[in-house]
């Protein structure tokens, strides 16, 4: 004979053990309480370098060396090392933002409409080779950028790009994951009796995508757009392969040579300037990312999810 739970807590706390339902409820409160000190333990260990990055961002470069890292100088000079960093060497902290946002604005920019269209296409449409370009794309995201850089020179150096902006943003316009993303959001989201009515409406191919399916795909594309941005961002080792010219450098290599001047003959050390710089380098990307969040959020999920 079958017992009731009712039977089975009174039959345990006869024999002095606690019920199922109390253990269990005690094992679900334990197991909250790990989770949450170890998510605790992921969020100081993920915002310690950004909350030591601001609070040295507003020491001078003698208050650097001569307070804690975590704690603020007597001095507060955040708002003197902000000018200084916008008219150190004539400003050209301003010429390497506007040489970043060009190569995000171009690069990442094209790389998100070309991973749209791509993306659609081989999800809408059927044609011979397909599995095969899947797996290529596949492939391709698994290969870091890194191993493909040296190529990437060699080629470019022999096409006489080197030391010029295309050297930056035509490599930025290819983005294997983007695609995929693209690729599997695009099944999800635009159904195939919408693009039928649009067609039977006399709608071409560049019009439906345009005006009934790019709709659609808004959430998928700006979490592609944000992955972009940020990888084009934060690039350094092609642009410190492809360029010379320090006009051309983005944030992220101009930044670099401030830190080794240093290092150099009767050079002056600015270590405050470049960990401001480094403070203004990412209020952009941050920005972004809190204005677009529930736009990309529902991006990653929808595209996470096969019917």
């Amino acid at each position: 004979m079958a017992r009731t739970p009712t039977a089975t807590g009174n039959a345990a706390r006869s024999a002095g053990r606690r019920p199922p339902r109390v253990r269990r409820r005690e094992a679900r409160r334990s197991g909250s309480v790990a989770l949450t000190a170890l998510t605790g333990l992921v969020l100081v260990y993920t915002l310690l370098p950004l909350a030591w990055l601001l609070i040295n961002a507003t020491k001078t470069q003698q208050g650097l060396f001569d307070s804690f890292g975590l704690a603020f100088a007597e001095d507060f000079a955040l708002v003197d090392n902000i000018a200084d960093v916008l008219t150190q060497d004539d400003g050209i902290f301003l010429r390497w933002l506007l040489n970043t946002l060009l190569y995000v604005c171009v690069g990442a920019g094209g790389a998100t409409l070309l991973a749209a269209l791509a993306g659609y296409g081989l999800a809408k449409f059927a044609f011979p080779g397909r599995r095969a370009i899947f797996a290529v794309v596949i492939g391709a995201v698994a290969v870091p950028g890194t191993a493909l850089a040296v190529p990437t020179f060699l080629m470019f150096s022999r096409l006489g790009l080197t030391n010029t902006p295309w050297a930056i943003i035509i490599p930025s316009l290819v983005s294997p994951f983007g695609l995929y993303l693209m690729w599997t959001f695009a099944a999800a989201a635009v159904p195939d009796e919408l693009i039928e009515s649009a067609r039977v409406d006399g709608a071409g191919e560049f019009r439906t995508f345009f005006t009934v399916s790019a709709p659609l795909l808004a959430p998928g594309t700006i979490t592609v757009l944000l992955f972009n941005v940020v990888a084009t961002w934060n690039n350094y080792f092609l642009p410190l392969i492809m360029l010379k010219n320090p006009d051309w450098y983005p944030l992220t290599i101009g930044l670099k040579t401030w830190s080794q001047q240093a290092g150099t003959a009767g050079g002056e050390a600015i270590f405050h300037l470049v960990i401001t710089g480094s403070l203004l380098t990412i209020v952009p990307l941050i920005a972004a990312f809190l204005l677009l969040q529930r736009y990309w959020q529902s991006g990653l999920s929808t595209g996470g999810v096969k019917e």
